[in-house]
């Protein structure tokens, strides 16, 4: 039995190896490079902003905080925990991209573009609709509940056909989903005047991050991290095909509902936080597959980083563009994400 699976597993890593054209020594230098330009982008993403302080300003009251200067108090109750919410929630929506992407074997899965944010946004109307000056933790209790429902229904719908759950299938019911979720919210929002608060949840702000939202949501964050790494081997098989996860002794029935679960904590955590922000599960997984091969055991961790990165630029460039307005972080990550979108679909999604 033993011996069975030894050979096994070692089978499944020779298929890993092999068909996924995995690149170890790359996954490790885009990490530290990563690791390296996050603490970089953390210190510049603090240092300017309405009133610009000094790197050196920013270390001292990170390190050795004053309460007494007025610098300090912007940077450890505005800025910091703003900038490590942007992290937070770039790795989420990445982390969640890449594994919906290797189980459904679908290049264009996002949890925006398949309705997993439109649904948290939606459940998020009905509380501030129904149960308004709710505390954070019921409100993330709302947004998940709001993104497995969207999940249920695009799956229910992408598998009603005869020819089973496509992916070009499973886009358009997310489409159809978003739609109508979308105008519902909109309506209640009409309904109950509460536009400007739900404008905040397609716009997409940083703002709303919090030391005492950060320290509510970040056990779910890791349990969902560890989570992944733990499935990566797994989903590694699984974006080859069932029929060799299956030969190589795995359980795709299993393993994606560890995955969804995983997914709807990260997507529901991060649309609480930031709003109904699409395109970043989408784009960062395939920089990190082209960068580090389709390991997955490459990707995830990989693509926690590059998320982590591109959310802190893209929020500092949000809040440079156009001072001292701020420019709404979702429409500056669509700028990049549907010219993205339009290119992977054109070449049948074969990505980078």
């Amino acid at each position: 039995m033993s011996r069975t699976k030894n050979m096994t597993e070692q089978d499944s890593s020779q298929t890993i190896k092999v068909k996924t054209k995995s690149k170890p020594i790359t996954g490790v230098l885009v990490l530290l490079i990563g690791i390296i330009g996050l603490i970089f982008a953390i210190g510049l993403s603090i240092s300017f902003g309405a009133a610009d302080i000094d790197l050196m300003t920013v270390w001292s009251a990170v390190f050795s905080f004053n309460g007494d200067l007025t610098s300090h108090q912007i940077i450890q109750e505005i800025r910091l925990p703003r900038v490590l919410g942007a992290a937070i929630i770039g790795a989420c929506f990445s982390v969640a991209g890449a594994i919906m992407q290797g189980m459904t074997r679908n290049p264009l899965a996002d949890s925006g573009l398949l309705g997993l944010n439109a649904g948290a946004a939606f459940m998020v109307a009905i509380s501030l609709s129904f149960f308004p000056g709710l505390s954070y933790q019921y409100f993330l209790f709302f947004s998940f509940a709001g993104a497995a429902m969207s999940t249920i229904i695009v799956f229910g719908i992408g598998s009603m056909s005869r020819l089973g759950l496509t992916p070009m299938r499973l886009v358009l019911a997310g489409a159809a989903v978003t739609a109508l979720l979308t105008s519902l919210s909109q309506g209640i929002a009409i309904h109950f005047d509460l536009e400007q608060d739900l404008a905040f949840w397609y716009a997409g702000d940083v703002s709303r991050a919090t030391w005492e939202n950060l320290e509510y949501m970040f056990p779910w964050v890791l349990i969902a991290f560890i989570g992944a790494l733990f499935l990566s081997r797994s989903i590694t098989l699984l974006s080859l095909g069932e029929e060799i996860a299956i030969g190589l002794g795995q359980r795709p029935t299993l393993i994606k509902i560890a995955g969804f679960i995983v997914v709807l904590i990260l997507a529901g955590i991060a649309v609480s936080m930031v709003g109904a922000v699409s395109f970043v599960g989408l784009l960062i997984p395939h920089l990190t597959r082209f960068l580090v091969g389709h390991d997955y055991r490459w990707i995830i961790p990989n693509s926690i980083v590059v998320g982590s990165l591109f959310m802190v630029i893209a929020d500092l460039c949000a809040r440079m563009m156009n001072p001292p307005n701020e420019t709404p972080i979702g429409a500056l990550i669509a700028v990049i994400g549907v010219p993205f979108f339009l290119y992977i679909a054109r070449k049948g999604g074969k990505g980078l």
